[in-house]
């Protein structure tokens, strides 16, 4: 049997420690403009499915997902479960862990999950059991933050700690990219998939401020590799002179946040199906209207 110790070091993050910080962030200030745009942008994708929802669960801060149904026609969605990856005594949504679902039967025709699912340990695991849960025919809808975010500060981060410690720790969780989330989906049974990227370019008056937004949304540094010991104040100012070096000639500090866009269905036997190869009934270059030629 593998000791607990052996078997933290195959995971990626500290769940526990992310469920702590989503729900300290979720209790203190206003909902951050990220999700705010996420919110935003699931409704445009939502308004252009044209169909009602009977069922509907949506993963991500209450905050967020609220923000979707209060901005939906009315009967788009008949019902919705709200839910997140929090501690049991969160009031405002059902506490869930992505990579335990406690849904043994397919009971939703629409799942949300809004900058969630990049801190699964066991993603292809999160995306079958989110497959699982949708009715034949029902759509998933997730946003995750993509590999090119946070590069200006994944980059500081690196030289501070070289020039401070002589070597690099664990700091910046790592993304999938946009290829990557078009295999997951086509690994974990979607139909349909689709993949497209949102990339947000912010130009922060200090560097601090990008940190203070990261805490805002429970995005700081949650890797079990991660270091224990407490940040020091010459790391501190290493880190906001390499930042500096990146500043624009305005003086600002950009940060690019990449949200990739995951959308699939459940499959069903009404879904449109690709051609079989060779059941063309029209060459090609008579619907171009050119001669063929053979090399």
């Amino acid at each position: 049997m593998e000791t607990a110790q052996h078997q933290n070091n195959h995971l990626i993050f500290d769940r526990e420690l992310i469920a702590r910080r989503r729900q300290r962030a979720q209790n203190q200030g206003e909902l951050s403009f990220l999700l705010t745009r996420c919110a935003q942008d699931a409704v445009e994708r939502l308004l252009d499915i044209n169909r009602d929802f009977k069922r509907a669960l949506i993963i991500g801060d209450a905050r967020a997902s609220r923000m979707i149904i209060d901005a939906l026609p009315e009967g788009k969605v008949a019902h919705v479960e709200y839910a997140d990856h929090l501690p049991e005594d969160t009031p405002h949504a059902r506490a869930i862990d992505e990579e335990r679902l406690p849904y043994d039967a397919p009971q939703f025709d629409l799942i949300i999950s809004l900058l969630t699912l990049h801190h699964c340990n066991d993603l292809p695991g999160a995306l079958m059991q989110l497959r699982g849960a949708l009715v034949p025919d029902g759509v998933f809808i997730a946003s995750i933050f993509g590999g090119e975010s946070l590069t200006q500060l994944r980059g500081a981060l690196y030289a501070a700690e070289t020039d401070i410690y002589g070597g690099i720790t664990p700091r910046v969780a790592p993304f999938a990219d946009y290829s990557q989330a078009a295999a997951l989906l086509q690994r974990t049974g979607f139909a349909l998939p689709v993949v497209d990227s949102d990339r947000v370019m912010v130009n922060y008056k200090n560097p601090m401020r990008l940190l203070s937004d990261l805490r805002e949304l429970g995005e700081t540094n949650a890797l079990m590799q991660r270091s224990r010991k407490p940040i020091s104040k010459r790391f501190l100012i290493a880190l906001m002179r390499r930042y500096a070096e990146l500043a624009s000639e305005d003086g600002t500090h950009p940060a690019t946040f990449e949200m990739l866009w995951l959308t699939g269905w459940a499959p069903h036997e009404s879904q449109q199906k690709p051609l079989k190869p060779g059941s063309a009934k029209t060459r090609l270059a008579d619907a171009l209207g050119v001669k063929e030629r053979k090399f």
